[in-house]
């Protein structure tokens, strides 16, 4: 299934044992033979009751005789501690001890007649008790009042010693929150007292609200009240300097005046049937280190046809509104809708029916999030039972006691995106997989297999462009979380295709107001977030155009002689050698292909001038991060775009199993050339459109493969319209490798006077042949007449000098001689001293006698 759930905890086998033990034992002391039959028909009355920050579990049951045992059981040392024992029979209402262990607060009411709780019967009571547990001692009664309470002791970030003051949370389904304080003295020796147990300071953190969630991890109360028929969403931090924050506030549009009252995270809440869960809404919010700050809301169930969900993107200042078909309409929901937070995704599940994977850093597009519908084999591997998302990646199981560590499956992720036929699934597949950040390498290679396998699967995108734009963001982003603004992290930038079995309403919302003004960690993020959605309303991530212009512009002044600073060209040039040798450092195998292994000056060009341009861009952007971590992420970010093309090409290489002689052009293409050479233009189309450099070589390659696939006139053509880029290494190696049959002199007429004049002339001395001296002597002939201005001569001329009777070409031969006798320095051919006159007129002769066919 596309969630792992990993089991960090379980009643039966991590306690179970150890009270049976314990029965064992007190049975062995006193009555013999009974304890471990009668605690096996309580079983039923074992369960959990709450999880604080550290991680520890707190469990009760009832024995034979209606006592309340309270355990922990501490996930460091995963050992059981009994804590304490009611020799009443009451009914637990909520449970929670402090970090010292040595104060236990419980909120309990009397049992009915059926064993569990229900709503009160007239005159019942719920006691609220503060217990001394180091050692067990003295019980404060907090409060005594005819409705329900719950309690939470605050965990502050302080572990290297004890508190003198413990902060106690009590929720009053009256609507209300207070804070105790509690001061600790140890007396004879390690035994902890509360001081002044008479007269605990409190004081009120929120009232008249209607739902309320505690973040255990974080140290966060969210609660909503309603105002006008208004709600409101407020969240409170806990501090470690006993202070505590209203942070912010923000209107929810959503209707809560008629919900009655719900607490999320406040322990294990079994007021409502579990199998009537479709009846109640459901309401969670959810936040992650990177500043997101996400409300999931279910309204109540009310349809046997379809359901309907939003999710709040508060850091990007939208809401999305689902509405998910549910098949037939005999397939009746009992089970309520579950939300999951995962870090970088939310799930949202409704067992039997469908999966939907929220993306959350990146939710503007559908297809970035993955739906499964009912059909799919998924939605039955997932737990039927309740599941409730604490923090993190923690999810508790209340009805079989088992807590969870939740994970994206990558093995069942990859194993999808070799199976699903839909665009959008594999989009969404695909960004699943490279978000898990475990073994990222592992992942890359099974992606680029699949891609290899797949390479004209995807019609709405393109696979190659996608994996290398994605794959290259997730290997820098979780460095510095606000580059998600500032990088590209899809090739696409819209999606009309609709996804089956759901549909979507997109709207505005309001932003949070935040009530503070200093922030640290996850609120300084957070308010990146806003103020990113306030006022940059231009998009702020990275794109090639200004290098599209800048290498055009060299390219172009290269061609004309007029290349600007040898200085800046040498800085552009050196940013280009510090990617290769960062690329080089991080790959210490030898490649299987011929890649930088040439100058290529053109592509380090290319590598060079993003470089420049993409450190300038988060130099401009990314406040508070030193300019020497950014120019390292620069590399890094670059150096990843080349390795995975160098790791897509090596894998095709590797699949066909080629050898370094493929590279010679005196042989032919098979069917394993063929394919490398499609995936290279396919690579090649994929970073043309976005202006991505290639690595030195690869241009070579493509037009050796090109050579070797392609009739002349298909290669001509993929050559007049830039698929293959002639190079002075490619091009000096056909001129060697190939004879001077009629058809090789044909192509190699072909390239060579499609080439650069530059590299022209230092090919042609390679080609022993009267096609060569002919392009030679145009060279020479249009170097020397471009600034000649003819002058008077005497009519009398010397014809002893002339072996042939042809006079143009004698006087042609001869003006040549006068400006070449002139200015000899000036017009010197470089890398040509044996061009001259003689040379023309013997190639002249030549051509009209190859031409004349005689």
């Amino acid at each position: 299934m596309a969630l792992r759930l990993v089991a960090d905890f379980e009643l039966r086998k991590d306690v179970l044992p150890w009270l049976r033990a314990q029965q064992a034992a007190s049975a062995g002391a006193g009555a013999r033979g009974g304890g471990a039959g009668v605690f096996e028909n309580n079983y039923e009355s074992l369960r959990v009751l709450n999880v604080e920050r550290n991680g520890n579990i707190i469990y009760t049951y009832k024995d034979n005789k209606g006592n309340v045992f309270f355990g922990l059981y501490d996930c460091q040392t995963r050992q059981n501690e009994h804590l304490y024992t009611f020799e009443k029979d009451l009914q637990v209402v909520s449970c929670s001890v402090n970090s010292e262990r040595t104060l236990l607060a419980v909120s309990l009411v009397q049992s009915t007649k059926e064993g569990r709780r229900n709503e009160f019967q007239p005159g019942s009571k719920c006691l609220t008790l503060l217990v001394e547990i180091h050692p067990v001692n003295n019980v404060k009664v907090l409060k005594a009042v005819d409705s329900y309470i719950w309690v939470q002791f605050l965990y502050p970030h302080v572990d290297s010693h004890p508190l003198p003051e413990n902060h106690l949370l009590l929720i009053s389904e009256e609507k209300y929150i207070e804070q105790f304080h509690i001061q600790v003295i140890q007396e004879d020796g390690n035994r902890v007292v509360i001081k002044n147990s008479d007269h605990l300071v409190r004081e009120r953190v929120a009232e008249d609200f209607v739902w309320a969630q505690w973040d255990m991890s974080e140290q966060r109360l969210y609660y909503i009240d309603v105002k006008k028929s208004r709600s409101i969403l407020k969240c409170i931090q806990f501090c470690a300097d006993e202070n505590f924050n209203l942070m912010f506030e923000v209107p929810l549009d959503i209707s809560l005046s008629d919900s009655g009252f719900k607490l999320v995270n406040f322990g294990c809440d079994d007021l409502q049937d579990q199998e009537e869960l479709s009846k109640y809404l459901t309401l969670c919010v959810f936040t992650n280190h990177t500043g997101s700050l996400c409300v999931c809301y279910s309204p109540k169930f009310d349809s046997w046809e379809q359901i309907t969900y939003s999710v709040f993107y508060f850091h990007k200042g939208h809401s999305k509104t689902f509405t998910a078909a549910l098949g037939s309409a005999g397939s009746r929901v009992t089970k309520g809708i579950t939300f999951l937070n995962l870090d970088y995704y939310v799930a949202v599940y409704l067992p039997g029916h469908f999966f939907h994977l929220l993306n959350i850093q990146h939710p503007d597009l559908i297809c970035h999030s993955l739906f499964l519908t009912g059909n799919n084999e998924v939605i039955d591997m997932l737990p039927h039972s309740p599941l409730q998302s604490l923090s993190g990646s923690l999810v508790l199981d209340w009805c079989s006691g088992k807590l969870y560590r939740a994970f994206l499956n990558q093995s069942y992720l990859l194993q999808f995106l070799w199976n699903t036929r839909l665009d959008c699934e594999k989009m969404a597949v695909l960004h699943c997989v490279l978000s898990c950040g475990q073994d990222p390498q592992f992942l890359e290679a099974k992606i680029i297999q699949w891609i290899s396998e797949n390479i004209s699967a995807c019609h709405s995108f393109d696979l190659i462009q996608e994996f290398i734009i994605a794959s290259s963001y997730w290997s820098i982003y979780p460095e510095t979380n606000n580059v998600d603004k500032l990088l590209p992290y899809s090739s696409i930038l819209t999606w009309s295709t609709e996804i089956p079995g759901i549909t979507f309403v997109t709207e505005e919302i309001a932003l949070p107001l935040m009530k503070v003004h200093s922030f640290k960690g996850y609120w300084e993020n957070l308010n990146f977030h806003l103020e990113y959605v306030k006022y940059s309303k231009p998009h702020l991530r990275y794109n090639n155009s200004v290098v599209r212009r800048e290498w055009h512009s060299l390219i172009s002044e290269e061609k004309t002689g007029k290349r600007r600073s040898k200085v800046y060209v040498k800085n552009i040039l050196y940013n280009a050698v510090k990617v290769i040798s960062n690329l080089e450092t991080r790959n210490l195998e030898p490649r299987l292909t011929p890649l930088f292994q040439e100058e290529d000056n053109h592509q380090r060009l290319l590598v060079g001038l993003m470089v420049s341009e993409l450190k300038d861009h988060l130099l401009r952007h990314l406040h508070g991060v030193k300019k020497k971590k950014i120019e390292q992420m620069v590399l890094d970010y670059i150096s990843r775009l080349l390795d995975l093309i160098c790791q897509i090409l090596e894998t095709s290489w590797r699949k066909h199993n080629f050898h370094p002689w493929v590279l010679h052009f005196n042989r032919k293409a098979s069917a394993a050339e063929f394919a490398v050479f499609h995936i290279m233009t396919r690579i090649l189309e994929a970073t043309n459109s976005l202006f991505l450099p290639l690595p030195p070589g690869f241009h070579t390659l493509h037009t050796v493969l090109g050579v070797h696939c392609l009739p002349l006139h298909n290669l001509l053509h993929y050559i007049d319209n830039g698929v293959l880029l002639l190079t002075e290494t490619a091009v000096t190696r056909l001129m060697k490798d190939l004879d001077n049959t009629e058809k090789n002199e044909k192509l190699k007429f072909s390239i060579i006077v499609r080439l650069p004049p530059l590299i022209g002339q230092k090919i042609c001395r390679l080609w022993d042949h009267p096609m060569s001296s002919n392009i030679i002597s145009r060279n020479h002939v249009k170097r020397l007449l471009q600034n000649y201005k003819k002058q008077p001569q005497s009519s009398v001329t010397d014809k002893s000098s002339f072996s042939i009777e042809f006079l143009p070409l004698n006087y042609f031969i001869e003006t040549l001689t006068d400006i070449e006798s002139s200015n000899q320095a000036l017009y010197a051919f470089e890398g040509h001293d044996n061009v001259d006159a003689k040379f023309v007129e013997e190639a002249a002769l030549k051509h009209t006698t190859m031409l004349l066919g005689l």
